[in-house]
């Protein structure tokens, strides 16, 4: 049975609302000669923004793969797929930020990261689990949600600040 988990919700919502909150105005104050370029700038780098915050986990009974979109690729992120049997363990490592990142390791020694910003996150880890039987009580999201949360907030405001700024 294929499953798929999506980015989160939230992960997507904070970088948009930011891309948003920090570009918006360009427009409004561009040059004369600058507003059409200014606007296609935009369009072209929210288009960025949502397509890079498209990759997603796909499961079947065989293999875990990372989907990434074409744009994605193209700044390095790729796509890979791991059977469930050359998985000989999971390994992890901190962050700079006093968090951990969790890393599929092979049988041939790669070392892949396992996305930890996609939603149901611990039905995804409880099915790594079954499938390699390697315990993954302990693992979670790379940052804590109400990072996102609080991120999609001040940028909202950002925008309602924007808003009423030109507005006036």
């Amino acid at each position: 049975m294929i499953k798929k988990f999506k980015t989160l919700f939230f992960v997507k919502s904070s970088l948009i609302s930011l891309y948003l909150a920090l570009t918006l105005p360009i427009p409004f104050i561009a040059a004369d000669q600058l507003k059409i370029l200014s606007l296609v700038a935009f369009g072209f780098g929210l288009f960025l923004v949502i397509n890079i915050t498209s990759d997603y986990v796909e499961t079947s009974n065989d293999k875990i793969f990372y989907k990434t979109t074409f744009v994605s690729n193209l700044f390095g992120n790729k796509s890979w797929e791991i059977p469930w049997k050359d998985i000989k363990l999971i390994n992890s490592s901190p962050t700079s930020q006093g968090s951990k990142v969790y890393y599929f390791i092979t049988f041939k020694d790669q070392k892949i990261l396992i996305p930890q910003r996609v939603e149901n996150l611990e039905s995804l880890f409880s099915l790594i689990s079954e499938k390699t039987g390697i315990k993954t009580v302990h693992m979670s999201y790379i940052s804590p949600m109400w990072t996102y949360k609080f991120l999609t907030l001040l940028s909202l405001l950002m925008i309602i600040g924007e808003m009423i700024s030109f507005s006036v």
